[in-house]
């Protein structure tokens, strides 16, 4: 489904699981290029160092690169299925206060996923996502491996893949 950048903005600030663990959409690049998020530290969230519980930090970081990548490929006529295929983590520090990430989305990895869709069917690729507290201390490095592959005419759409 395409929506505008607003709309998916304020769909993903109160969508339950987010909302609960204090995940909040700051915005969308317009296109979605890009995405800032932030992690509120607050009591639904803190482990018993009092640093941000690691399944939320995770848990932010899991599906912007997939929701990107599949409203930019649905605006140029694509059919795609996207998902998270595997993730590595790695806590640096822990996040005592709120933390932040954003994510681009160049134009020739745009480029690269079309080249890859039109000639193999599917692309599959690592992408960082790099979380800093609100003093700019870099906390958590994670690599995401997203998986998009062009669905073809005639193929049953199923939520499995």
């Amino acid at each position: 489904m395409v929506v505008s950048e607003k709309v998916l903005k304020w769909a993903m600030r109160f969508y339950p699981p987010l909302l609960v663990q204090r995940i909040w959409v700051q915005g969308f690049d317009k296109g979605f290029t890009g995405v800032r998020v932030k992690i509120t530290k607050s009591i639904f969230n803190k482990n018993l160092n009092n640093s941000i519980f690691g399944g939320t930090i995770f848990s932010a970081a899991d599906p912007f690169y997939a929701i990107c990548f599949h409203q930019i490929l649905h605006r140029r006529g694509y059919t795609v299925r996207v998902w998270l295929k595997s993730a590595q983590i790695q806590y640096l520090k822990p996040g005592r206060n709120n933390l932040y990430f954003k994510i681009n989305i160049t134009e020739e990895e745009i480029k690269e996923a079309e080249n890859v869709l039109n000639t193999v069917g599917k692309f599959v690729k690592a992408y960082p996502v790099e979380m800093y507290d609100n003093e700019g201390v870099h906390c958590v490095s994670i690599i995401n491996e997203v998986y998009i592959r062009n669905l073809y005419t005639g193929e049953n759409k199923t939520v499995a893949y």
